[in-house]
């Protein structure tokens, strides 16, 4: 398996995106580069696959699908929403345990509603799933009214923490995410996220009930610190934790206003 990071922007840590080489798949071609060309050159590609259909990770699946007369998939269900990101529409599709080249496809959803991750033999892609430093995006809605500078607004906290979960379960060796460095230590990174969102939560939840109502009020409450350049980010995390705490009923929220639960709006 090679790795290559593409240039692509995003918020993560370097700016790039983790393009994968598995045998005869190629995962998350994020843009066209000329690192990636060569490393495409060097062998036949007959898959091409994406995560999920972020535009940080999807720019040059369009080129390397044309170039490689590769079979491009998506998640099944998901079909138009890949197309719309890519340009391309897929050849095949893909659920829980589908065989993709050497790849077994593992239904993580949270991140995003596609989001799915890559067993290959006892390592596993994961996507935007994990991250061996910071924490991944799960963006809730924002009033539409707000500059929005973040995410989609597509993540759903409580599908995300048991996809999570569910990686935990299968106890891999070895994870290699969408961005940054492979992670040698899943269980105890898997944990370490799993807490940092449970103790995001709890003060998510203390700020409602100590008196914030608004999105800007939750968020600033929830963080202690300055949140200059990244706020359209925090607060589409804290909205995905209101709509989180919503559904289990411990807080109402209509998307511009929180409160207790067993308050009225």
């Amino acid at each position: 398996m090679e790795t290559i990071p593409v240039p692509t922007g995003t918020y993560a840590p370097g700016g790039t995106t983790n393009a994968y080489l598995v045998e005869n798949a190629l995962v998350d071609p994020a843009g066209r580069t000329d690192d990636l060309d060569r490393a495409v050159a060097d062998r036949e590609v007959d898959h091409v696959l994406v995560t999920h259909a972020h535009p940080d990770h999807v720019g040059g699946v369009a080129h390397y699908a044309a170039a490689c007369d590769a079979t491009v998939w998506a998640r099944a269900g998901r079909e138009r929403r890949f197309a719309d990101a890519t340009g391309v529409d897929p050849d095949r599709t893909f659920r829980d345990g589908t065989r993709v080249g050497p790849l077994s496809v593992v239904e993580t959803p949270g991140h995003a509603p596609d989001h799915v991750a890559l067993q290959y033999d006892d390592a596993v892609l994961t996507g935007d799933l994990v991250v061996a430093e910071g924490s991944v995006v799960v963006a809730g809605k924002r009033p539409a009214s707000d500059d929005d500078h973040a995410a989609a607004g597509d993540g759903d906290l409580r599908v995300y923490l048991t996809s999570l979960r569910r990686l935990y379960a299968r106890n891999p060796r070895v994870l290699y995410p969408g961005h940054g460095p492979a992670i040698d230590d899943p269980r105890a990174q898997l944990r370490r996220l799993l807490d940092h969102r449970l103790a995001r939560e709890a003060r998510v939840r203390d700020a409602v009930y100590g008196g914030a109502r608004t999105l800007a009020e939750v968020t600033d409450a929830a963080y202690d610190k300055d949140l200059a350049g990244v706020r359209g980010l925090a607060e589409a995390t804290v909205a995905a934790h209101l709509e989180k705490l919503d559904v289990e009923g411990s807080v109402s929220w209509n998307g511009r206003r929180a409160v207790p639960a067993d308050s009225k709006r």
